[in-house]
């Protein structure tokens, strides 16, 4: 068993002896590309989102050096008619580049530093194939064994991206690191040595310096994932099975991880923090050790023209257009709006709608360190979050007055927002204003009660020990109708199945006056 070659099964096999969710379609998807022009991929998500897992699964699948058949005998890949064609028939070379950005993040020469490494342990691979004062590239190394052997090559990168994201784009390193992708990858001798290649990462790579180095690549990201998008997370189906097999609550799982659109799956949770939640045994925030929590913090300080309106809209539940395609695909280069958000979808921080070509904030971990990267940015939004608590307090003290105040410097406080979104203007004041009840519930605009729709019903979130609030909307119509509404229409019956105390709460707005007016009542169950 070699550092870099023929690493065996044991990552996976550990990974199978844990809780598993079975990805291995995965190998189907690839193996279809083996031997042909698209026998090269880059499939880049999220960190947390499983990329090493799934080159781990890769390794123990191909790797020649060991027997994983019982490894697959019961996963999907299995029933694939390319199962037995390709287990465990390649030599396969498995490269993580943060192992060399970690012990080598300040030396110039990492690259080179890359090639010795790779080059010692294929000399141990091949003895007698490939002589000790062999002093060429590592390509020409497989070439020539290659040549004398016959064997193609999978290789499996992780973390392409990773010097990448610790070295300047400019810099001599990125210079060296582009020649070296464009040596093993891009030449023609490389059809013979690699069987596939299988790059995972961040960052998609076809904006990179090595655009024209590397175009030949198929490349599968989160704003673009082709037919892999089942593999980006775990699916619904697959949480609501462990929540079932671990005596989980299902919806709150859903609440606080799920809501990411990827490709043509609508319903993708971040695997790491449902895992991480099972063996908790409750859910909590669990990506405050990601690592991407200073780029965020960054990429928000910037603060482009609109991007703080964006941010506000989002956090208020709302949706914002964006254009993906401007980015660069670069964490030292972000220059609008377009591609900070392009830079939080990558980092999964939002959620993207491949359809509507919209970001969002997918759920409730996400909210939570969003805010905490928004306070640690200075932005007056900051204020908005404190002022958004006082509200509530005065919302659940049955404080009209107060609360009619608050929305009155909601509306003055985000008239930009409220331009381009005139026709719920009076939803997008509430949902701004009501900012930090996602902290204890989980607010539905629009909720459908049987006899109409309520503007905007915040649920109390599991074990918290707050009634419900039902609130209700009027223009140019006083405050009484807004309450009369709810109750001619029955909302609170609909709200009730699922909780103790209510709140009615009847809001409306006289546009001649700028002002709004507020009524409280307590509905007890």
């Amino acid at each position: 068993m070699g550092t870099y070659i023929d690493r065996g099964n044991r990552n996976f096999e550990q990974a199978r002896n844990s809780t598993y969710v079975d990805k291995s379609g995965l190998i189907a998807v690839i193996n279809r590309t083996l031997f042909t022009e698209q026998r090269r991929s880059c499939v880049t998500r999220s960190r947390r989102f499983g990329k090493s897992l799934a080159a781990n699964m890769l390794c123990a699948y191909y790797d020649r050096s060991c027997d994983s058949r019982s490894l697959f005998a019961d996963l999907e890949i299995a029933n694939d008619p390319s199962f037995e064609k390709y287990l465990n028939k390649f030599p396969v070379i498995k490269l993580d580049l943060t192992d060399f950005t970690t012990r080598y993040r300040e030396d110039s020469d990492i690259i080179d530093l890359i090639q010795e490494a790779l080059k010692e342990d294929m000399k141990k691979a091949y003895p007698g194939i490939v002589p000790d004062d062999f002093s060429d590239d590592f390509m020409e190394m497989l070439t020539a064994i290659n040549q004398a052997t016959g064997d193609s090559f999978i290789m499996i990168i992780d973390e392409w991206d990773a010097i990448c994201r610790e070295f300047e784009p400019h810099s001599k390193v990125m210079d060296a690191f582009v020649n070296w992708l464009r040596r093993m990858f891009k030449g023609g001798d490389s059809l013979d040595v690699f069987a596939g290649v299988y790059m995972t990462g961040i960052l998609p790579i076809k904006k990179y310096k090595t655009e024209s180095a590397l175009n030949n690549f198929m490349e599968y990201s989160v704003t673009s994932p082709m037919n892999m998008s089942r593999f980006f997370g775990f699916t619904s189906s697959e949480v609501k099975k462990l929540c079932e097999d671990n005596g989980r609550d299902f919806n709150e799982m859903v609440q606080w991880y799920d809501g990411y659109t990827i490709g043509t799956e609508s319903s993708i949770f971040n695997p790491n923090s449902v895992m991480m939640a099972l063996m908790a045994g409750y859910c909590r925030s669990f990506w405050a050790k990601t690592g991407a929590y200073d780029h965020v913090a960054t990429y928000i300080d910037m603060n482009f023209e609109g991007l703080k309106d964006d941010i506000i809209y989002m956090l208020a539940g709302g949706r914002c257009d964006v254009e993906t395609n401007s980015f660069g695909n670069d964490l030292n280069i972000v220059r609008t709006k377009d591609e900070v958000l392009t830079v939080l979808i990558h980092l999964g921080y939002l959620a993207y709608d491949f359809e509507e070509e919209q970001c969002y904030i997918p759920n409730y971990e996400v909210r939570l360190e969003m805010e905490n990267a928004i306070k640690s940015s200075g932005w007056q939004v900051a204020k908005a979050i404190t002022g958004s608590k006082k509200l509530l307090n005065a919302t659940l003290a049955l404080d009209a007055d107060y609360v009619a105040q608050a929305i009155d410097k909601a509306h003055d406080e985000n008239t930009s927002i409220l331009s381009y979104n005139d026709e719920n203007s009076l939803s997008c004041v509430l949902s701004i204003a009501y900012l930090y009840a996602h902290n204890y519930y989980v607010i539905h605009r629009e909720l459908a009660t049987g006899k109409g729709y309520a503007d905007m019903v915040l649920m109390p979130r599991r074990n918290v020990d707050k009634p419900a609030i039902v609130l209700e909307l009027k223009y140019r119509q006083d405050v009484e109708a807004a309450i009369d509404q709810i109750k001619r229409k029955d909302y609170v019956g609909k709200v009730g199945q699922y909780t103790g105390d209510i709140l009615l709460v009847g809001i409306s707005y006289d546009k001649k006056e700028k002002r709004h007016s507020c009524v409280i009542e307590t509905v007890s169950k």
